[in-house]
């Protein structure tokens, strides 16, 4: 489990600090039924502390009183807990419709006063817009579903934990990033967050940041509002579910390096085609390449010299639930249960990719140095 905690004014004592009143109740209830918290932010997205319930006029000094109290009871309630932070969003800006304006803590400021004792890691949250549920009254903004698969908006990932990546190097030298909350947009995610177009988003943005080295990313959300994994009520997998079970079976935790030309900045040395590669899971020596088409009405060929196993995922409405694996739409079966995810025999020599399509290559036999230890 990774979480945060409450710091609203119900949680503070008559100075107005945090206390553990309710933190208490969770770590000791977490333990009662055997489990554990791995790590935990002091509280969610300080950089808008305002939503949280703090008292009127919370700011960086707050913060930091703050978190030396939450550090002190973590140090003796749990001190094998990871403690992550500050978990900041936004500083940025997002691209599309602002939303409704609110006072930003700056994580500099915020880190100014609280030190940075007791810090495991460094974690952030990034959403590449805001959702049309946060749009300010009588301002509607352009749909971002028009430029889903442009590098501008699959860029902006790279973008983000540059700024953050900077900032933990200043702070926290040495200790790992976490991207602790992600999702297609703040506010739930529009319509399309739930639909195939934006699998593109959701598998570049694993790609990009574990060849940057960000340690965990976690996804908003499981099963709530539009940016889910499943469909919050039939529990049926949304096209990002299956993208995400097919990166976990295939691409390992050794990163490689596909694209050693694409700039800093995220972009592809080839328009349009994203490429990334780790040692492929369970398989000394074997290789799982992923291979982002993102090109609406293009198709792109790469080069493998080795047979593999090929997981293409394509849709025929980019906008919609519908997705397919090599052809065959992804669905539960009668029971409830997955599917076989099962690849496609490709020999060695050129593969097409078709427009607007994501594959998975498993070189079983790639023999790579990196991936035999």
């Amino acid at each position: 489990l990774v979480t945060s905690f409450a710091v609203s004014t119900g949680v503070r004592d008559a100075n107005g600090v945090w206390t553990p009143v309710e933190a208490k109740k969770i770590l000791d209830y977490t333990r009662s039924q055997g489990g554990t918290i791995a790590a935990a932010e002091m509280f969610n997205e300080p950089t808008f502390a305002s939503i949280s319930n703090v008292p009127k006029g919370y700011n960086a000094e707050s913060y930091g009183r703050d978190y030396k109290a939450f550090h002190a009871f973590i140090s003796k309630a749990a001190p094998k807990m990871t403690i992550l932070g500050p978990g900041s969003v936004g500083e940025l800006g997002f691209s599309s419709a602002p939303p409704i304006q609110m006072t930003i803590l700056k994580t500099t400021d915020m880190l100014n006063a609280a030190g940075t004792a007791g810090l495991d890691g460094f974690s952030y949250h990034f959403y590449g817009g805001v959702s049309q549920r946060c749009q300010r009254p009588g301002q509607r903004s352009k749909d971002i579903a028009d430029t889903a698969l442009t590098d501008e908006w699959l860029s902006r990932t790279v973008r983000d934990e540059q700024f953050y990546a900077k900032l933990r190097d200043q702070y926290l030298p040495g200790k790992p990033l976490w991207l602790t909350e992600t999702g297609e947009a703040a506010c739930g995610g529009d319509p399309w967050a739930s639909t195939f177009i934006d699998t593109f988003r959701y598998l570049n943005q694993l790609g990009a940041l574990a060849k940057r080295g960000v340690y965990a990313i976690q996804h908003n959300t499981l099963a709530a509002s539009d940016y889910a994994l499943l469909d919050e009520d039939t529990y049926d997998p949304r096209p990002d579910y299956w993208a995400a079970l097919l990166w976990h079976r295939l691409m390992g935790t050794t990163v490689l390096d596909a694209d050693p030309k694409a700039s800093p900045s995220g972009t592809p040395s080839t328009p349009g085609l994203y490429l990334y590669a780790h040692c492929l899971r369970n398989h000394p020596g074997g290789v799982a390449l992923l291979a982002i088409n993102a090109d609406r009405d293009a198709s792109r060929q790469i080069t493998l010299p080795t047979a593999s196993e090929r997981y293409v995922l394509t849709s025929d409405n980019l906008t919609s639930d519908q997705i397919a694996l090599n052809g065959v739409d992804l669905k539960l079966d009668g029971k409830g249960g997955l599917p076989a995810l099962t690849g496609t025999p490709t020999p060695a020599g050129e593969a097409t990719l078709p427009p607007a399509s994501i594959a998975f290559f498993a070189v079983e036999k790639a023999n790579n140095p990196a991936c035999r230890r």
